[in-house]
């Protein structure tokens, strides 16, 4: 009776797990069964995500462990309002693929195969949300695969151009490295401990006779793993070839969803694994069994120098916001690097913008190329004058995605600021300004070929239609507004600082 019990309320934790699975069956049983009509489809995939949406709600506030052995107070997966935050990133990136979707000429190149699009995102949503809880290593690891395996077919799904191909091919032999590091790593923590669960490991690491270079090796293998899910230098090779060669939509959903399915596994990681307690002040006490701090640091600074400094060059779009990328997770890194409540709240504030102002980013630059055929830079010539209302929401986004007032990038920017100072960590926060001011150069480059740079032959209106105008409107009106109005947003994530077991 009492495993009966037990099941009954794990099962009654990850609602929008189970909702997720079964969508996920249902497309695949619709496109078998409606082979011929497949126009449903996008429209089933919507419904359901807003559904999985409306129970992540739900379970705001909410604190519980799912999957508990006998006798022990923590389980498989933890449900607490982190993961609230991360899972509804996850959702909102999920529908507006959605109706990217529906106006990418890519997609609808392929629509006899659009069940198989659609039943492998949900394999990545469903793959990220148990990234989001997990609070044992092997369900991490079994969420990582899942999330990666539909990302490697995804991102060669078109088969429309060679680099499709090369797009997945690389992406797979990437991952199967970083999967493996970090299996490697998992297996030499358990060897050590006994143990695969976050906060069981946290008590037996104090053991004063634990093997201090055997962990710190494990760590630096699980970070490797961790690291390629978000980007960040030296794990970052994948990332220029991936986006440039995978469709937008799917480019654009790697760059906010997977990114913040790692970063929430990341903190959830290092939180529960080591910290000891949150003092008076909100900073983490770390267990001195491993120099997070310093790792920490230095792939930060590194992943923004490299990204910045590599996307000067580029000239095509989806490889310059793919660096644009990888210097973000750097700055992402910064608000963690600080060990507290307050960095915490840097990197949920960072990351609700980054989601709007990089989603609206590539939402332009696919309606540019659905009209030109091209991501080039050079084939943006004069397109702000010819095409003002997409020039003039680039621009927005761009100058957004650099951190300048007024737009919703300064805000995310502001508080990471704040917490570095707060921590007396002046000297991080002076590269990371540097680090900005060598981005405004590669963004405002974009500006200057749409409005000032005249176009060797006659550039393309690129007109839009009335659904995409709205999704582009809508984007750019939550940049202006939360660039003005951010209140509700930092109170929002204020809700959201609480981890399970802090």
């Amino acid at each position: 009776m009492m495993a009966n019990t037990n099941l009954y309320q794990s099962l009654s934790l990850i609602v929008p797990e189970i909702i997720l699975a079964v969508v996920l069956l249902v497309l695949v049983l619709t496109d078998l069964i409606f082979h011929k009509d497949k126009k449903f489809i996008p429209y089933i995939a919507l419904a359901g995500i807003l559904i999985t949406g409306y129970f992540v709600l739900n379970q705001f506030g909410e604190k519980g462990f799912a999957f508990q052995p006998a006798l022990y107070t923590y389980g498989m997966v933890a449900v607490d309002s982190f993961g609230v935050f991360f899972k509804m990133i996850v959702v909102v990136a999920t529908i507006f693929i959605i109706f990217f979707s529906l106006g990418s000429e890519e997609i609808i190149k392929i629509k006899d195969r659009i069940g198989e699009y659609y039943a492998l995102i949900f394999g990545m949503v469903l793959g990220m949300f148990f990234m989001i809880s997990a609070s044992d290593l092997i369900l991490i690891y079994l969420s990582m695969e899942l999330m990666s395996l539909s990302s490697y077919v995804l991102s060669g799904f078109t088969k429309l151009r060679d680099r499709n191909s090369e797009a997945a091919l690389k992406y797979l032999l990437y991952g199967a490295i970083s999967s493996g590091l970090m299996l490697f790593g998992i297996s030499l923590i358990y060897g050590l401990t006994g143990s695969t669960n976050l906060y069981i490991i946290n008590s037996l690491i104090q053991n004063p006779h634990i093997n201090l270079f055997t962990l710190a090796f494990a760590c630096l293998l699980i970070f490797a793993g961790i690291g390629y899910k978000i980007s960040s230098a030296p794990f970052h090779f994948w990332t220029p070839d991936v986006y440039e060669g995978a469709p937008i939509t799917i480019t654009a959903f790697l760059s906010v969803a997977s990114k913040a399915a790692g970063f929430a596994l990341l903190i959830r990681f290092i939180r529960t694994t080591f910290v000891s307690y949150a003092d008076a002040n909100g900073m983490w006490q770390l267990i001195n069994v491993f120099d997070w701090k310093t790792l920490l640091i230095a792939i930060s600074i590194l992943s923004m120098t490299l990204g910045n400094f590599s996307a000067l060059w580029q000239n095509n779009m989806k490889r310059m916001l793919a660096y644009s990328s990888i210097a973000h997770a750097g700055y992402l890194l910064l608000g963690l690097v600080v060990m507290s409540n307050q960095g915490l709240l840097a990197i949920l504030i960072y990351f609700s913008v980054y989601l709007i102002m990089n989603l609206g980013a590539f939402l332009v630059v696919m309606l540019i190329a659905n009209k030109t055929g091209s991501e080039d830079i050079h084939d943006y010539n004069g397109l702000g004058i010819t095409s003002p209302f997409l020039g003039v929401s680039l621009a927005i986004f761009l100058v957004s995605l650099t951190g300048l007032p007024p737009t919703a990038g300064f805000i995310g920017k502001l508080y990471l600021f704040i917490a570095l100072v707060d921590a007396k960590m002046i000297a991080v926060a002076v590269i990371a300004l540097l680090n900005t001011v060598v981005s405004l150069y590669y963004y405002i480059r974009v500006l200057k070929h749409m409005f000032l740079t005249k176009p060797e032959k006659e550039t393309q209106t690129v007109t839009t239609s009335l659904p995409n105008t709205i999704l582009v409107s809508v984007l750019v009106t939550a940049i202006l507004v939360l660039g003005i109005y951010f209140a509700p947003l930092v109170d929002a994530a204020k809700s959201c600082l609480v981890i399970l077991g802090m």
